[in-house]
Parts: C-alpha cells; structure tokens; sequence
C-alpha cells in the first residue's frame, strides 16, 4: 500500500517513546537530543555516514557526535563505515549540482539502513537530523525517509527541527559545548563545491 506524503507527519500525533535518530553530525542533532531527552523520549543516536570523505574527517566527526551524546546523556550506536558502498550508490551522479539525484541517493542509502536498525533493534519508529541544515532541502529528505519507511516497513517520524526555538538551541549548545564545525557537507562533491565558492569570492 502506498501512504499518502503527508502520513510521514500525521502518523503520530505524539513523540514515540523508543525513537532512533539517524545524525549526521553533532551540531546538527545537538538540540534535537536535548528537546528529545526533555520530552521524555528514550532516543538513540545512531551515526552511519559512508559519505563523509576522508577518513580522518568520518573520525572527526563520529568522535564529536559520540561527545555531545555523553554530554547530553543520549545512547549512542554506530554503524561501519563503508565508502564503497556509497560510491558505488551514487556512480553515475558525480555531476549532479547539490540539492540534486546524488543527495537523494545518499540521504536514501542512509535512512533506509537506519530503518533496517530501527527494526532490527525494536524502535517505535527512526527520525533523522539530516534536513536540519539550511543547505538541505528538508523535503528531499523526507521523501528518502518515506521510500525507505515503504522498503522496510519501519515509521518515520518527520519534524522540521529547525522551528520551535531549536535553531536557537542549536547555536548555544554548538558553542556551549565547542563542537567543531564543518566546513563542508561530507562528502568529497561537497568538498568540489565549497572549493568552486571560494574561488568565487
């Protein structure tokens, strides 16, 4: 059965109690966490991002997510890190502008194996931080969700977490906790891109 787009958001007309959180990094999830945690919910963060490239910036970033999780009291769980398999799940898109097919393939590669955990691992339902960033376009994001939700059979919780005052949260808690900042997305087309910008300026 195919749900109607808006279900995504619909389905619960509260937060479940168990929630997976598929994050992308630690500025972007930090005051989700917190909201969650206040809220009563038993979340979990889940890190599986093949995409960041290199390797000594995949590490980077695990390590400052797996720091805010102790610092915000949240479980954290990781998934192996597998460039090869992101490769091979975007060949073909290397061109694609950001915001484009190549983004929708990575943010589907990676929420459908965060649905796949969410039910392996009995969660109510997953929720992901990815459309968090301004440079994301939350709509794609919700839309991998829900073709992965449709493969794997596990709800997905869609919030704009960048209303309600979390914006806020986020740059407070980013500075409160001197979590390291990005200077691009993650992966190495992203890399390309802010190096097109800098030339540019």
């Amino acid at each position: 059965m195919r749900l109607p787009y808006r279900f995504c958001y619909t389905i619960y007309m509260q937060l479940p109690a168990k929630l997976l959180v598929l994050s992308c990094c630690a500025p972007c999830s930090c005051a989700v966490m917190k909201k969650l945690s206040q809220d009563g919910v038993d979340v979990t963060v889940l890190f599986y991002n093949p995409n960041i490239y290199p390797t000594a910036e995949y590490e980077k970033r695990r390590d400052e997510q797996k720091r805010a999780c102790a610092a915000l009291g949240v479980k954290f769980a990781e998934l192996p890190y597998e460039p090869e398999v992101w490769n091979e799940c975007v060949k073909g898109l290397e061109n694609e502008p950001e915001r484009g097919k190549r983004c929708w393939a990575c943010f589907a590669l990676r929420l459908k194996r965060a649905a796949e955990y969410a039910r392996e691992h009995k969660f109510d339902a997953f929720a992901s931080v990815l459309g968090v960033s301004r440079y994301k376009d939350l709509d794609q994001v919700n839309d991998a969700a829900r073709w992965a939700w449709m493969h794997v059979g596990k709800p997905y919780v869609a919030v704009n977490w960048r209303k309600g005052g979390l914006e806020e949260l986020r740059r407070a808690l980013i500075e409160e906790l001197h979590l390291y900042k990005q200077e691009y997305c993650g992966c190495k087309y992203s890399i390309r891109k802010k190096e097109e910008n800098e030339k540019m300026a």
